[in-house]
């Protein structure tokens, strides 16, 4: 406490921590926004988080409808996921992992000429 102002310097009222589960769902709510089309049937994107004080680095996992531009869909996954994790949770993202777990048969209703089910 101060004498003159009677309040708290900054240095000593603590800080906020935000807790790794938090920062999880804002990657996988990012993940998801940053796919083009979800496949039908395809699992929601799922994130881990491990964070060291400011920093936080991610692993998504997901499903993606094929066929894709791979490359580009998990580009954009790692972008979105670390603008929104910069954003929201004030944490810096230097690793984005993507791992597809999953390629979904986009239009998999119909079966390619010549195959058989």
């Amino acid at each position: 406490m101060t004498a003159v102002t009677g309040r708290v310097a900054a240095a000593g009222r603590g800080e906020t921590r935000i807790a790794d589960r938090v920062v999880a769902k804002i990657a996988a709510q990012a993940a998801k926004e940053a796919v083009d089309v979800r496949p039908t049937g395809a699992a929601a994107p799922r994130a881990t988080v491990t964070v060291h004080r400011d920093t936080a680095r991610v692993r998504v996992s997901l499903d993606l409808g094929y066929p894709c531009d791979i490359g580009r869909q998990c580009g954009a996954v790692r972008r979105r996921v670390a603008e929104r994790v910069r954003a929201l949770a004030g944490m810096e993202v230097p690793e984005v992992a993507v791992q597809v777990e999953r390629l979904h048969l986009q239009g998999a209703g119909t079966a390619p000429e010549g195959s058989t089910r």
